[in-house]
């Protein structure tokens, strides 16, 4: 019979509490065990000391019985100093799968060609507009030219009685003809 320190799963959905347990190692996870050992709540604070409780004689027993704590309680003990936990070095833990790094391939050789591109267009000589459409362009942001003759005389600003009156849109300051009064009664 192997025996296992281990962690047992209690608590409800998305609430988990954990006991931790000596128990047969071909017994199911949550179903019978031999000794409880102690307690690890995951939803406390890591700093506190009700998150991980051990009973450190009976596990230190256990241990000389020859039963195998798991990963997570050795790293339980480890942090009591009831055993010693080898460190582990996993070097590729940190690198990227195969299609991780091909997607990375692929987004490098697009932005290169990206880059290349805008190199190119930067490179280039600017094409100078035709003749004919810089005299267009001349033309349409020209302003109108005065009439001779009226050099000394400003055109009219639009809030003037003068734009209102050239305009045909304002009322008149001259008096009206003798005609259009009679028109106006």
């Amino acid at each position: 019979m192997a025996l296992a320190i281990r962690l047992a799963r209690g608590g409800a959905k998305k609430r988990p509490y954990y006991r931790i347990v000596v128990a047969d190692s071909r017994a199911p996870r949550d179903g019978r065990f031999i000794e409880k050992l102690g307690t690890y709540n995951p939803l406390l604070a890591k700093d506190s000391p009700e998150r991980v409780k051990l009973d450190a004689e009976r596990i230190s027993h256990w241990l000389s019985v020859g039963a195998q704590p798991s990963d997570r309680v050795l790293r339980f003990l480890d942090a009591a100093g009831i055993r010693e936990r080898a460190a582990r070095s996993n070097p590729n833990k940190g690198k990227p799968g195969e299609k991780a790094t091909e997607r990375a391939e692929q987004r490098a050789t697009r932005e290169a060609e990206l880059a290349e591109a805008a190199a190119a267009e930067a490179a280039a000589p600017a094409p100078e507009a035709p003749a004919e459409e810089v005299a267009a362009e001349d033309t349409a942001t020209a302003q109108p030219e005065p009439a001779e003759g009226a050099d000394d005389v400003a055109p009219p600003t639009a809030g003037s009685p003068e734009a209102a009156t050239a305009e045909g849109e304002g009322v008149s300051t001259e008096a009206p003809a003798e005609g259009e009064a009679e028109k106006a009664e």
